[in-house]
């Protein structure tokens, strides 16, 4: 059976696969990590600046807890080839900012602040689409399923701050920028998302010993979902709703701080 669910406990229960998606995951999550605190320490905006921070701490909390997977099971994680590098790729797709930039000094401009929040905007709707799949599957595993319903909480902050602070911009006349540079890194993101996909599906593939014919519908399907996002499905990455959860990441108040 090809099912999502079916698929997902294939590679949980291997650990040669397990360890290859925890490995990912937890260097994904590390690197927005760094890329989030590195923003945050260069944004003027007072208000902005610690939500910057929060979700740079919240992504490396996401590696942490894939590390800590890793550990429970005794392994070790695995080097993260370039084919299977989405924030890599996208990176040298020219989406966001570049590593070479976050390691200059001196606050960034508002023109890429908004490369910024529209790269999250695109890519935290993947995240929340990809953990939301999981959750259904590994929510009550006693083994994962803490784990994924903490990042799953934690994406759909991350989704509604995206949300609100473009809004926020596009209410200072950015609008129009705001919409043609989400257009163009939905479509990029989407074919690299694509690419990434075969590429982990050929690994899993061969560590799992999947028959040719099991393959060939695999990747068809993975070619298909992007035919379908390349079409039409991009628009929801680009789309600025009412955020779920007005205020996510802001920064606590406590007593007698108000």
């Amino acid at each position: 059976m090809l099912s999502a669910r079916a698929i997902y406990r294939e590679i949980r229960d291997c650990d040669e696969t397990y360890r290859l998606f925890c490995s990912v995951a937890a260097k994904g999550e590390a690197q927005g990590g760094w890329e989030n605190a590195r923003i945050a320490e260069r944004i003027a905006d007072r208000e902005l600046r610690p939500r910057v921070a929060r979700h740079g701490a919240d992504e490396e909390k996401h590696g942490r807890l894939f590390e800590a997977l890793l550990r429970k099971r005794g392994l070790a994680p695995c080097e993260v080839p370039l084919e299977l590098d989405y924030t890599l790729r996208l990176e040298r797709a020219g989406i966001g900012l570049s590593h070479a930039r976050l390691a200059e000094d001196g606050p960034l401009s508002d023109e890429e602040i908004l490369r910024y929040l529209v790269h999250s905007r695109v890519t935290e709707q993947r995240a929340h689409e990809e953990i939301e799949e999981q959750l259904a599957v590994f929510g009550d595993d006693p083994e994962l399923g803490r784990a994924v319903r903490i990042i799953a909480d934690d994406e759909r902050s991350h989704l509604s701050f995206t949300h609100e602070e473009l809004a926020r911009f596009a209410a200072r006349g950015h609008d129009a920028r705001i919409r043609a540079m989400a257009r163009e890194y939905a479509r990029v993101e989407i074919a690299t998302y694509r690419d990434v996909s075969l590429a982990v599906m050929g690994r899993m593939a061969e560590a799992l010993g999947w028959s040719r014919p099991k393959r060939l519908l695999l990747a068809s399907g993975i070619r298909a979902i992007w035919v379908w996002e390349r079409l039409w499905a991009w628009r929801r990455m680009t789309t600025l709703e009412e955020p779920e959860r007005p205020g996510a990441l802001a920064p606590s108040v406590g007593p007698g701080q108000a």
